[in-house]
């Protein structure tokens, strides 16, 4: 078991009665997030969906800009995909999170071409912090398994990226939020290489 799991008084809250619906893609919370974000030129443009009671799925398809190894995903870039899977589980919490804790137990090869289908679900929360863990396998539900991993994030205020981030792109966010949401709306163009799709 990974050091990440929650102690025995943690609980399970309930789902957020605004959260997005069993099935609802999970939008990105933010255009230009490396993970999830459509306008990152080079993101991995992750798509996650909502699933039922306290969990999500996302697939992240490995790309030949992906690779460590040749022909093989970099444990990195899978970490990265996974983080944000892990991360989008606060969206059913309603509730601004950031990463904590992230470790991954990488079980075989990630080869270039193959989907990582990933399941995650909350195991619990104890204050501020949320437990998560999922399951990331190779090229469908039931596949071989891949990469476990376990994440806390630590459950923060909106005022937390005012007060740490580049002022410019938080004012930026702000305005894309009060203008309608971030860039997942349909109308935004594509850019003219996509690397993930």
């Amino acid at each position: 078991m990974l050091p990440t799991a929650p102690p025995p008084d943690a609980h399970l809250p309930q789902r957020a009665e605004h959260a997005p619906q069993p099935g609802e893609i999970i939008p990105s919370h933010y255009r230009w997030c490396f993970g999830c974000g459509i306008d990152h030129p080079t993101g991995l443009h992750m798509a996650i969906t909502a699933g039922e009671g306290l969990t999500v799925s996302g697939i992240f398809r490995v790309t030949e800009h992906h690779q460590g190894a040749p022909g093989l995903a970099h444990g990195g870039v899978l970490s990265t995909a996974l983080d944000e899977i892990l991360g989008s589980l606060n969206w059913l919490l309603a509730s601004p999170a950031v990463t904590g804790r992230l470790e991954c137990d990488f079980r075989r090869p990630v080869p270039v071409g193959v989907d990582l289908v990933v399941a995650a679900e909350v195991a619990g929360v104890k204050g501020r912090r949320v437990y998560t863990r999922a399951i990331g396998r190779l090229g469908e539900p039931d596949g071989p398994v891949a990469v476990r991993a376990a994440a806390i994030f630590v459950q923060v205020s909106l005022q937390h990226f005012v007060d740490n981030g580049a002022a410019e792109h938080v004012e930026g966010a702000i305005r894309d939020r009060a203008a309608g949401g971030p860039s997942w709306r349909p109308d935004v163009e594509a850019h003219p290489f996509e690397l993930n799709p």
